[in-house]
């Protein structure tokens, strides 16, 4: 599937990230810079789908067992949904009823797109590159350094990151998330996987570009619980490691 409003903003990866225990507080700053050098905040503005799921974002409540309720900005970019494919709508709409139902009529959608908080000392979820630009923007994110294997490192064009950071204080020792991608493609690649089978927890071997990955995606009931990129290579090497 062709991703139209995926986005190619400015990346400053800089340094490979220290270990860090699950659990610990204490981490040290690989990267001086923030991770976003540049984004066409234009283009954000002007996509609508990336524009209402901006102001989706700040619905949420940080903590884990807030209830949230729903408002005209989910409304609004569930509308927005419904625009994307019309030359595909009698296809469309019954899976777009399916991506509703599995992934925003969840707390899935928070966990993943947001981010979570539990018990102020552990951040969950949060797998989504807009909501890591905005909250560094903000300053209430601090990008730490990428995760890497050796001489794996990620460059300008990578599909998938794989990194540490701290958000309000908290530490996340690794996270990962797609970069560039429109909400509606990762929405959809996730309703996807998790339609291929009723197992509480589906991975899925992905190559796209020159990024090998799986694809997470872990039911809670009827909804979805969580669902992730997990970065395995970039730069090609699964490619290269499979010629030898």
């Amino acid at each position: 599937a062709v991703d139209v409003n995926r986005m190619k903003p400015g990346l400053t990866t800089q340094s490979l990230a220290g270990f860090v225990n699950q659990g610990s507080q204490v981490v040290q700053d690989h990267a001086s810079l923030p991770l976003f050098s540049n984004v066409n905040e234009v283009k954000l503005r002007n996509t609508t789908t990336i524009s209402r799921f901006m102001k989706l974002l700040d619905n949420y409540e940080r903590s884990t067992g807030v209830t949230e309720r729903v408002t005209t900005e989910e409304t609004g970019f569930i509308h927005s949904l419904s625009v994307i494919s019309p030359q595909r709508a009698h296809q469309y709409l019954g899976f777009k009823s399916q991506l509703i139902l599995i992934c925003l009529d969840s707390c899935g959608f928070e966990h993943v797109f947001v981010g979570e908080t539990r018990s102020g000392t552990e951040i969950i979820g949060f797998h989504n590159w807009i909501q890591f630009y905005l909250q560094e923007k903000n300053r209430q994110l601090d990008y730490k350094g990428y995760k890497a294997r050796e001489h794996d490192l990620p460059d300008h064009d990578d599909h998938v990151l794989n990194l540490q950071f701290t958000w309000h204080g908290v530490v996340k020792p690794v996270g990962s998330a797609f970069i560039g991608t429109s909400p509606e493609f990762e929405m959809a690649i996730f309703t996807v996987v998790f339609l291929m089978n009723t197992e509480r927890s589906t991975t899925v071997l992905v190559n796209i570009a020159q990024c090998q990955m799986e694809l997470v995606v872990i039911r809670h009931g009827r909804s979805l619980g969580t669902a992730y990129p997990r970065l395995l290579s970039s730069n090609s090497r699964h490619m290269r490691q499979r010629s030898h």
